[in-house]
């Protein structure tokens, strides 16, 4: 199956749209400007945000950011997307959460859930590449399942900083309201653009 980037693929990226150095160069041009847009959008989810007095990790819109990018883009592009992200804060644009930036963020509490956007991209990619995205029941699964592995890498990085005892109380259980909002979201979003595409979504 393909993901909606590529149902929506312009006819210069399309095979037969010339000779084989064509299609190459226009579907790399292609695939270039998904990933920029990609990590545009995941930077601009960042800025949704607010802050918890108690933890030292704040509510944002980042995993929804990433997760659905992926799906729109797939496993190769979403992670791209992720990684560029990660890549543009480090370098000190400001795109990370409260509009920060740095290398420093990348190495403090939120550090783990960042490292987890670039694997958890890939997961919900590869199952959108099978489908995932085109039920809500689909949709959902894969939502969580791409929290999980973000979770996964967080977690463990914020014990570093809070105790093994207190990460789940300031890195796990405030988030779960807000995450149940964002996978609703998706759910609704993506099966709605798959019927919007109609029978384009079938090839």
């Amino acid at each position: 199956m393909t993901t909606m980037a590529d149902v929506i693929r312009p006819a210069f990226a399309r095979p037969g749209a010339g000779n084989t150095a064509q299609v190459r160069a226009g579907s790399f041009a292609y695939d270039l400007i998904l990933v920029l847009a990609g990590s545009g959008l995941i930077a601009a989810s960042a800025q949704v945000w607010f802050s918890l007095p108690f933890s030292p990790v704040p509510i944002t819109g980042q995993t929804f950011g990433v997760l659905f990018v992926a799906s729109l883009l797939g496993r190769g592009r979403g992670a791209a997307a992720a990684l560029l992200y990660l890549a543009e804060g480090a370098a000190g644009l400001p795109v990370f959460a409260e509009m920060k930036a740095g290398p420093h963020i990348l190495l403090g509490p939120t550090g783990g859930y960042l490292a987890g956007f670039v694997p958890g991209a890939w997961l919900c990619g590869a199952l959108a590449e099978r489908g995932f995205d085109r039920r809500v029941g689909g949709t959902i699964l894969s939502m969580i399942l791409g929290n999980v592995v973000i979770f996964a890498l967080g977690l463990p990085w914020l014990a570093r900083y809070v105790g093994a005892e207190n990460a789940l109380a300031l890195g796990f259980w405030p988030f779960l309201p807000g995450d149940v909002v964002k996978i609703g979201l998706a759910a609704a979003l993506l099966p709605l653009g798959w019927r919007i595409l109609g029978a384009r979504g079938g090839r």
